[in-house]
């Protein structure tokens, strides 16, 4: 399981004898894994300041949480088509021992390998510098994750827009990428070339009578160049002065005059358009989007269902571009300052954690500090009940009154702030490590 139940007691033989009966119980039972969660000697200062930070602290930990699966959620969108491989680049880098600083570390053994890193987050500082020094350092983190993702959301939107242009059938989709010079006469003061579109039942009678559905229509001129599930594309040329009336005759017959006149510079922007904006894609996300060879265009790599016919220099619209030519999938900037940032949001989120455990253990059990934290990883989600169980029995003697309302709903804690589901007789806060769910 990826939850974790971090624990404190006091550390009084009494209680030492109680974590040892725990550890006992769960081991002989199967409950839970256990292991000790070690906690700096931290400056207590007041017992004011110990409720405020208490309150900060619970909010910060709210926050910190959600920026991490925030982070992760970006994680999963950018990566796109590798999503299989998101919790590979979810870690904890390093933290565990200085040596192992540059390690990469999977986020179950952080959390049961915790240590308090003393050079980012000094102990010997108060207590409200240090939890100010988490804040700062998250709510940069959620600054430039806003800024960020809000540039991919942009760029994402115009490559999708682009692209829903370069599929769809042949009366709505862009006709760059299916088209060419050679379809085309052009630079003439008197001729022009339409496209026309014919549904597949009609290629007959189109073949029959195009010529003569106006005047100054050139014979044997069309072609057809692309087709899709509902019909054809076909190219005729006639004379520019009977471009109307020949569209009214080809509509009276079903067929469609699509408004599209060959620009040469156009094309090119638009092919430039797509490129560029897959180029940035790349460069700043990781993306399984590929670049076709230099000078022709890009497309994503699904397959458009437009048949370009009869100039085979033209890659097939089928295509897909790994077939063309595929360059890989790179980790561009974004996805390294996701993983970075998740990996330092995590370990503030932990150790935001470990400074509520001694908050907490302090207002609970008193001066002078002495408690033990431990931290319990339940093996199944079937067993957390007994495990609650287990934990009520060895520890109501630190407050009976709340072991007995945990049994008994009923029973009201005076002065409890909290609903008695939220409050065990030792200190408890829960770590969920699911964080894509």
């Amino acid at each position: 399981m990826s939850e974790f139940w971090l624990i404190s007691a006091p550390g009084d033989k009494e209680n030492l004898q109680a974590l040892e009966k725990m550890n006992t119980v769960t081991s002989k039972s199967n409950l839970s894994y256990n292991t000790k969660f070690a906690i700096p000697d931290f400056k207590v200062g007041t017992l004011d300041s110990l409720v405020g930070l208490s309150d900060e602290l619970g909010k910060l930990d709210t926050f910190a949480e959600s920026l991490i699966k925030r982070m992760a959620q970006s994680v999963v969108e950018v990566m796109e088509d590798s999503k299989g491989k998101v919790h590979e680049n979810l870690l904890a880098n390093g933290g565990l021992k200085e040596k192992m600083k540059c390690l990469k570390i999977d986020l179950t053994s952080f959390v049961t390998h915790f240590e308090w890193d003393m050079a980012k987050y000094p102990a010997k500082q108060p207590l409200v510098s240090v939890v100010d020094t988490l804040a700062k350092q998250l709510a940069q983190i959620e600054s430039d994750l806003k800024s960020r993702t809000a540039a991919y959301s942009v760029l994402k939107t115009n490559l999708e827009n682009l692209e829903k242009r370069s599929t769809g059938n042949l009366f709505t989709r862009t006709l760059s990428d299916i088209v060419s010079k050679e379809d085309f006469v052009l630079d003439s003061e008197y001729l022009i070339t339409l496209l026309v579109i014919v549904p597949k039942s009609s290629y007959a009678q189109w073949q029959k009578n195009y010529e003569s559905l106006s005047d100054m229509v050139v014979p044997r001129s069309t072609k057809l160049i692309a087709e899709d599930n509902e019909g054809g594309l076909f190219t005729v040329t006639l004379f520019r002065k009977v471009i109307d009336d020949f569209k009214i005759k080809a509509k009276e017959n079903k067929f469609t005059v699509r408004e599209f006149y060959y620009d040469e510079k156009e094309i090119k922007r638009e092919r430039e358009e797509m490129t560029r904006l897959l180029s940035d894609k790349k460069q700043q996300y990781q993306t399984s989007c590929v670049a076709l060879k230099k000078g022709s265009a890009t497309y994503r790599d699904h397959k458009v269902k437009v048949t370009p016919l009869g100039n085979p220099a033209r890659p097939s619209a089928g295509q897909t571009d790994r077939e063309r030519e595929s360059e890989g999938e790179g980790e561009g900037p974004l996805l390294r300052w996701l993983k970075v940032n998740f990996s330092e949001a995590f370990i503030a989120w932990i150790h935001i954690k470990a400074l509520r455990v001694f908050v907490e253990s302090v207002l609970r059990y008193g001066l002078p500090v002495n408690f033990q934290a431990v931290l319990l990883q339940p093996h199944k989600k079937s067993t957390t009940k007994r495990l609650r169980e287990v934990l009520n029995s060895v520890f109501r003697h630190l407050d009976e009154v709340a072991a007995a309302s945990i049994l008994d709903a009923s029973v009201e804690i005076p002065g409890l702030q909290l609903s008695n589901q939220d409050y065990f007789p030792y200190v408890y806060f829960h770590i969920d490590l699911s964080l894509l769910d």
